[in-house]
């Protein structure tokens, strides 16, 4: 009798955070979203001492995060809360795998969810998938990576927030998709349907050896920018249409591990690989921890 109480109110206590989500989820579409995040996008970016060293000093605290990994520990050395938000870090903070068959995590933070396509479907959260051409701005690729890799990784406000290259590539084209700026905490995303299809995202299409990979920067609320290392800052867009950048062979190539951009705030990496081209590791499920660097699995070249 005393588990099966135990039980019911395990129950009790696990629908009662599912139905506060679903409200909280609900009502993030009566915020003001752009206009919370322009606000922050100008507060991240005060140069005022005080304000900047309070912000820095306050949210590194509450958020945990690892100052003996960054390259200066010292207030004076970042202007703004941004400047130490998008920190580098010390020299070898991120070993690379060794292994040149290695597909590297792009990011700090943890596994929202891994896997294999189903045709054009993506595994967003538990029951709910969403599609690869809608995340993908309807790119040309969509039809090459259908039933394809896919890994999307989230990084929390305590993580490394600079994205580097999971393997090395030639850029083709990069897409910018307008759209809401949800929340994408791992509640939210359990719980707002096709979210990553309906936020704000930057979509980077490299020519590899596995063939054409997607590298998905996503939007959230109070994400206030998405840079790149060849186009500098994409968002905030001076105009939220959908746009295209085609990039001529050659021009840009980034070797596995170098830096390709970065978040101004804590958001969603995803990467999609064609069919047949990688084998996930094993012991990586929703919720697992990675940095970057670190080995997400094993590359197949199209040559192999």
């Amino acid at each position: 009798m005393p588990c099966r109480h135990l039980t019911n109110g395990c129950h009790s206590n696990r629908e009662m955070r599912e139905t506060i989500d679903k409200i909280l989820a609900s009502l993030q579409d009566l915020l003001p979203q752009h206009f919370l995040t322009a606000l922050v996008h100008r507060l991240m970016r005060s140069e005022i001492a005080w304000l900047k060293n309070g912000l820095i000093t306050v949210i590194s605290s509450v958020a945990g995060v690892d100052w003996g990994e960054a390259i200066s520990t010292e207030l004076d050395d970042y202007p703004s809360f941004n400047a130490f938000f998008t920190r580098e870090l010390l020299p070898g903070a991120r070993p690379l795998d060794p292994d040149p068959a290695a597909l590297l995590s792009p990011c700090d933070g943890r596994v929202s969810a891994i896997g294999q396509l189903r045709g054009d479907a993506l595994l967003q959260a538990k029951r709910q998938t969403y599609s690869l051409s809608r995340l993908l701005g309807n790119d040309p690729a969509c039809t090459l990576l259908e039933d394809g890799l896919y890994c999307t990784l989230y990084l929390a406000p305590a993580d490394y927030h600079r994205v580097h290259m999971p393997l090395d590539g030639e850029l083709q084209r990069m897409v910018y998709v307008p759209g809401k700026l949800y929340s994408v905490a791992p509640r939210y995303v359990r719980e707002i349907p096709n979210l990553f299809a309906l936020n704000e995202r930057v979509v980077s299409i490299f020519e590899t050896a596995l063939g054409p990979v997607a590298v998905v920067l996503v939007g959230a609320m109070l994400v206030a920018g998405i840079d790149t290392v060849w186009a500098d800052s994409v968002t905030p867009a001076e105009m939220p249409v959908l746009s295209r950048h085609e990039y001529p062979p050659g021009e840009i190539r980034l070797a596995r591990g170098a830096e390709m951009g970065r978040f101004n705030m804590g958001s969603t990496v995803i990467v999609v690989a064609p069919r047949n081209s990688v084998e996930w590791r094993e012991d990586l499920a929703a919720g697992s921890a990675i940095r970057v660097g670190e080995r997400l699995g094993k590359l197949f070249s199209r040559e192999a």
